[in-house]
């Protein structure tokens, strides 16, 4: 008996070739058609990008900003700078200035009633209101920072700790703990600290003095060459260090191509904080403009 066989044909090299030509035509016309729509959600993209990032350094540096002492803003260049510094608080209150009716003892020292008095090396006072937590450091520096009556625009009396500054900030020296008696460096205060708000302000001593930086700030083959970075925790030091050194550090933007901090004082009671933050990728650019109300009334 005799089996037909029946075989199977294949394509052959040719009609591949042909395919595959012809596939790589329909591909070509179809990327010249998608091309600009893709390069364009891609430079949509970056510039969001861009933008996010800038937004956010500068609302991030205006809410440390509005919270800072009066009268601790400061820049080393009044016309415009890359540098800007000041002391974050955390908390603030009010102290005695007239004496305790009752005529009890306060927070352990000899006087019967505790006030903060301006005439005396004071080393002791007693909160009018809630009580306040309190942190002490290893040394002075690292603790939690005392500033009564910031009134000089100049900026550097609340980065002084002592009267020939003259300064107006006084490191905590009690125990740990919320508590409504205030122990102090005993130096006395200047006569000018002495307000009828009776305010004072607290830094953290996790903070102490904040800069901000912009560093290397330029444009190389169509990116952004700086970076805005924070300082913090460094201490205290007069004049103004540009950038400080030691402590901690932060990276709030890279690819920084403009950085311009102005510091309007004209209005001493109500100070103005311009910041114009460029930032470039890919050879765009996106620039940003933020004006800050600083709040000088102790």
């Amino acid at each position: 008996m005799q089996v037909e066989r029946k075989f199977q044909r294949g394509f052959t090299l040719v009609e591949m070739i042909v395919v595959i030509v012809i596939t790589g035509i329909i591909g070509g016309v179809v990327a010249m058609f998608i091309r600009a729509p893709v390069q364009g959600y891609m430079d949509s993209a970056r510039r969001a990008e861009m933008t996010d990032i800038a937004d956010t350094a500068l609302r991030r540096m205006a809410r440390d900003i509005r919270t800072a002492v009066p009268n601790s803003v400061r820049i080393p260049i009044a016309a415009g700078s890359q540098y800007i510094e000041f002391l974050p608080t955390k908390n603030g209150g009010r102290y005695r200035a007239n004496p305790d009716p009752a005529g009890a003892v306060q927070c352990g020292g000899t006087r019967a009633q505790d006030i903060l008095d301006f005439t005396i090396a004071d080393s002791c006072f007693e909160i009018i209101g809630t009580a306040i937590p309190f942190v002490r450091g290893a040394t002075d520096d690292t603790s939690d920072q005392i500033v009564v009556g910031s009134t000089q625009s100049d900026g550097n009396p609340p980065y002084d700790k002592t009267f020939a500054g003259p300064g107006v900030r006084r490191p905590y020296t009690g125990v740990t703990g919320t508590l409504t008696k205030v122990q102090i460096l005993g130096v006395q205060f200047p006569a000018f600290a002495e307000l009828s708000s009776q305010h004072f302000d607290v830094v953290p001593n996790d903070q102490l003095a904040v800069t901000y930086s912009c560093e290397g700030v330029g444009t190389a083959g169509g990116e952004g060459a700086g970076t805005l970075r924070r300082y913090w925790n460094y201490g205290f030091i007069t004049p103004q260090p540009v950038p400080p050194l030691g402590g901690l550090s932060a990276i709030l933007a890279d690819r920084v191509s403009i950085c311009n901090i102005v510091y309007d004082l004209a209005n001493q009671r109500n100070g103005l904080v311009a910041i114009t933050l460029g930032i470039t990728r890919g050879g765009e650019s996106v620039s940003l403009y933020q004006e800050i109300h600083v709040n000088n009334i102790p």
